[in-house]
Order: structure tokens, then sequence, then C-alpha cells
């Protein structure tokens, strides 16, 4: 911001935006610096997240629960961390507009909610094909009718073909590290594509929990607009894949082709995010309890209640796994394969209706493991999934089998 613009919004005229004082580093290099850890709301850590981003525009459109997630992202404008951001005027508007400064080679944040990623998916989908490293915030709300505002991430499912990057986080201290990994990996050369972390709203976005923090003083480095599989728009550059040769915008073979090999670039260019998630997140899954009978499979907010359930399943000595998948894409198929190889029974719970995850989970293991995978426990429309569900499915599959316990 100039110090005429700092003027007329009432600051005084050696005021310094706050981003301005801080030091540059890698990512590498931030997260082996020492932490603090404070008692946070999720949209509280998703702002500590951005505070250390170094992001040049961001632009929203209000929606709960997301809009106190931007709320916050208009305080580090006010303070100077965020160089440009506003209010669009909907959804398609926010989502246009934030590619176009993508395109421009800054470094740009947008955010949603269930309906309104909806709304804007004819946006959203022309981001991957233009290789636009976009980072979007997804607090995941109830999208069926009925028409409601409580978690439920069935909206993750409409994304996981369209070329992004999409990553759910568990809790309020992965919505403050999975942002900046996403930056990073997203904005890599032989990947440039946007990424979308999702959290499941409210149960992360307005409840507190433990987020380990680096000193502000620290950012990640800027975006280089030229360092990208497709070079930042001018003058010069037009817009990644526009066609100007009437021959490849009919209908024939060459444009065939070219959209073809093109799509097949995109959705190889997400496996290849895999090495580099995998270094900034620690793996692309986590494990607990290595080689169990019984192995949870989850992501999201559902690995918090799955990991009260081991607990109280360690506490009688039963030994349950559980897989918690932290990139939805790129998929970790070898790495959920070699975890659950060992496994008898599989639940795989979520807070949707689809069971996206169960699905993918299916497909991964078919061929590859002998064990029962169940389609649950499921809750939606905004449910809550208590720990005691997850163990009643645990007894009554164990009851099935003819033992109470497994593990004897």
């Amino acid at each position: 911001m100039s110090n005429l613009n700092a003027q007329e919004e009432g600051k005084s005229a050696d005021w310094v935006p706050a981003g301005d004082m801080q030091e540059e580093i890698s990512l590498e290099e931030m997260l082996k610096l020492p932490r603090e850890t404070i008692f946070m709301t999720g949209s509280e850590a998703a702002r500590e997240s951005i505070r250390r981003a170094n992001v040049d525009m961001a632009i929203a459109y209000p929606i709960t629960p997301q809009s106190e997630t931007m709320q916050q992202a208009g305080y580090l404008y006010d303070e100077g961390y965020i160089k440009d951001y506003y209010r669009a005027e909907e959804e398609i508007g926010a989502f246009s507009a934030i590619s176009g400064a993508s395109r421009a080679g800054v470094r740009s944040l947008t955010a949603t909610s269930g309906p309104g990623l909806m709304r804007g998916m004819e946006a959203i989908s022309s981001w991957p094909g233009a290789r636009t490293p976009i980072v979007m915030l997804d607090m995941c709300r109830v999208i069926n009718t009925p028409l409601a505002i409580q978690p439920d991430n069935i909206e993750i499912s409409f994304l996981l073909d369209t070329g992004m990057l999409v990553l759910h986080g568990e809790n309020q201290q992965d919505f403050y590290d999975f942002p900046l990994a996403a930056f990073m990996v997203s904005e890599e050369v032989d990947v440039t594509l946007p990424c979308t972390v999702a959290v499941d709203g409210f149960f992360v976005t307005h409840a507190r929990g433990n987020v380990s923090i680096v000193d502000r003083k620290y950012k990640l480095p800027a975006r280089d607009g030229w360092k990208s599989a497709v070079p930042a728009m001018d003058n010069e550059n037009p817009p990644a894949r526009l066609s100007r040769d009437a021959p490849i915008q009919k209908s024939n073979f060459i444009s065939y082709h070219m959209h073809s090999s093109w799509q097949q670039e995109v959705f190889s260019a997400v496996e290849r995010s895999a090495k580099y998630f995998d270094k900034y997140l620690g793996g692309l899954i986590e494990v607990v309890n290595p080689g169990a009978d019984e192995m949870i499979i989850a992501s999201g907010a559902a690995v918090s209640q799955a990991r009260e359930a081991v607990r109280q399943e360690g506490e009688k000595g039963n030994k349950v796994g559980l897989i918690k998948v932290k990139t939805i894409r790129p998929w970790p198929r070898q790495q959920i394969i070699d975890a659950a190889k060992h496994a008898k029974t599989i639940l795989v719970p979520e807070f949707n209706h689809a069971g996206w995850l169960h699905k993918e989970v299916c497909t991964t293991l078919y061929g590859h493991s002998e064990a029962t995978i169940y389609n649950g426990p499921r809750v939606f429309g905004g449910m809550t999934m208590p720990t005691e569900m997850i163990l009643d499915w645990l007894a009554e599959i164990r009851n099935k089998t003819g033992s109470k316990n497994l593990f004897v």
C-alpha cells in the first residue's frame, strides 16, 4: 500500500505495512523453527497461516461459515500483511477475479463454503486448465435440500476430478499448516495448479484447539510469476489455452487432441505434487497402530472421532489402527495399500451422505486387500458423530464374526 493510499485510509504518512517488516524464509526453514502453542479457533488458525503466507491478492464473497475466516483476512489487509483485498459481488465474480489475479503472476487466495462453491464451479473448474496456482479455503457445509448451514463435506466430491489439488484438514492445526504447504506446492514449476484446503465447517472453523505457530516476523518467499508451467499473463502473453487460430477452434481432430493432451498434463501435474506434499506435510497419510487387523480410514474431522475410538479401544486391550488421509488429490494410493494390507476389517467414517471417501478406498484396495470394507459409520446434514458410534460399529462387526474380541 502506498503512503497516499495509507493517508486515504486514515493512516499516517510514515505507516509501514506489517508484511514489509517480515523476513522471507523457505517453508523448509519455517518448519524447523520453534513454535508457540495458542488455543484458538480454526478461523484464527487460518488467519495466522495467511499472515505468514505473503499473499498478494485475496478476493472472496461472504458465506457461512467461511465469512469469519475472511473477516480475519480483512484484518490482515488492514495491518499490511495482505497487499490487496476486496469483497466480490458474488461467487462467480470472486472466482473469476481471483483467476485473473493469479494469471497476472501474484499469490492469490480465495475462500468459500458449500453452496458458494457450487455456484462458482464453472469458474473453479477452469482454474486447473489455465494453470492458476490459486489457494482456495473451503469450509464445508450442507449443499443438499433442504438448505442448511450445518457441517457436511459432500462438496469435496465435486472437486475430485477437476484437476485441482485437494487437502482435507482434521483440525485447527491442519488449518494453519495445510495452507502454507498449499501455496508452496501449487506454485512449483512442475505442478502449477490450484489447491483447495478443505475443513469441516464449524467443527473446525468455530471450535477452538491448540495450534502451534511460528513467530509472525517470518513469511514465505514471494511468488515468482514467471517460474511456472504457464508464464504470467501480460500484453505479450495471452491467457493459457487461448486459441487464436481458426482450425483449432473447430470441432476436429486437432481440437480433440489438444484438449486431451492438456488434460493429461494437468492430471499428471496432480500426481507430481505428491512428492512436495509428502515433504511439507510429513507424509500424505498418518498411520496409528500399523499392522492392526481392524483399521479405520478417515479424513477431515472424522479423524478426531476415530482417534478417540482408537484410544478407548486401546484401554480395553484392543489394537485398532487408523489411517488419516491428508491429501485427497493427489490420492495416496500406494501408501493406503501398504498401510491397510494386514487389515481384516476396515471402517470408513464420513460426514456426508454419498460416501465419497469410501468409494475411493474401495477402488484403491480392490485386488490388494482381503479386508471387509464397511460403508460407514456415516452422518450428514450437520449431525455429529459421537465416538460411541464408531465403537458400536466395531462391537457389532465383532459379534457378527462370532468373536467378542478379535485381539485376545
